[in-house]
């Protein structure tokens, strides 16, 4: 066999055993890498170059060395699973480098970390002032952790007692102008759902590049005609106007009527009914 064929051949085969083994030992591998995990894909990346072009070497051997830096580490983390101990010994610990608004220098310099990097690593997560950071924790991975002092973090709609429906995962119900039966299905709508909106906004489902459902049930598109300009869904908005009509017309009967029963029935219908939109106006003006 030629040199160069038995090169494409141990390459390929110190691929897929590469591969399968990666796929064995799962994603922990492929993310953010403890010490003793980058030790382990340097290795290994070492053993497939070594075993794929060294043609006078034993191909055999080179597998099995494979197998052995794939093997003990798979066992490991099995055994760390049941021992915060060897958890800690083979993927390290979190260091605290910001405690109280307060940077500890002393962790600072066991981890090897310079304000500079300290910085840096702060800008990475979007703050640029120290005096806004309460704590930060440098992770096991070499990521930084950072908790902003309570004035400085965002409002959410807890902070301002609004009550927002549960977020359900976005369907590609269009992809590559092909209708994609399973996710129309997941989002609770069919087919004839589907081309009743496609009409609406005056397209056909072969100019949908992706066609998405959200939570709320509206359909947005973004068609291969760049140039064609798609409607705004407007679907909450008309809902929402027709509330407040409904409350304005209420107010008006109450206005207008002389009995004092119908009055009392209509403000109160009123008083409800305004109750029902100060609850949805956040959900149909988003």
């Amino acid at each position: 066999m030629p040199d160069w064929l038995h090169i494409v051949v141990r390459a390929t085969s110190a691929l897929v055993i590469l591969f399968v083994l990666t796929r064995i030992l799962g994603k922990k591998q492929i993310s953010q890498l403890t010490f003793f995990e980058y030790v382990i894909g340097i290795t290994l990346g070492d053993l497939a170059g070594v075993i794929s072009t060294d043609v006078e070497s034993n191909f055999l051997h080179g597998v099995i060395a494979i197998l052995v830096w794939c093997l003990i580490p798979f066992f490991l983390e099995l055994f760390t699973l049941k021992s915060k101990t060897l958890r800690t010994w083979f993927e390290g610990k979190g260091t605290v480098l910001i405690k109280e608004g307060k940077v500890l220098e002393d962790n600072l310099k066991k981890e090897r970390f310079t304000a500079d990097e300290l910085l840096q690593q702060l800008r990475t997560k979007s703050v640029f002032r120290l005096a806004d950071v309460e704590f930060a924790m440098l992770e096991s991975s070499g990521d930084l952790s950072v908790l902003l002092k309570s004035e400085h973090q965002p409002l959410t709609p807890k902070h301002l007692n609004m009550k927002l429906v549960t977020e359900k995962p976005t369907q590609t119900v269009v992809m590559d102008g092909v209708v994609q039966n399973e996710p129309l299905a997941a989002a609770g709508r069919g087919p004839g759902w589907l081309h009743t909106e496609l009409d609406k906004i005056g397209v056909t489902k072969e100019n949908v590049f992706l066609g998405q459902v959200d939570t709320h049930g509206e359909l947005t598109v973004d068609l291969y005609d760049d140039k064609l300009q798609v409607p705004e869904p407007s679907a909450r908005p008309m809902l929402l106007a027709t509330l407040k009509k409904c409350e304005a017309d209420l107010e008006l009967f109450s206005l207008t009527t002389n009995r004092e029963q119908a009055k009392l029935m209509y403000e109160e219908c009123s008083r409800q009914l305004t109750k029902v939109i100060q609850s949805v106006t956040t959900i149909l003006k988003s």
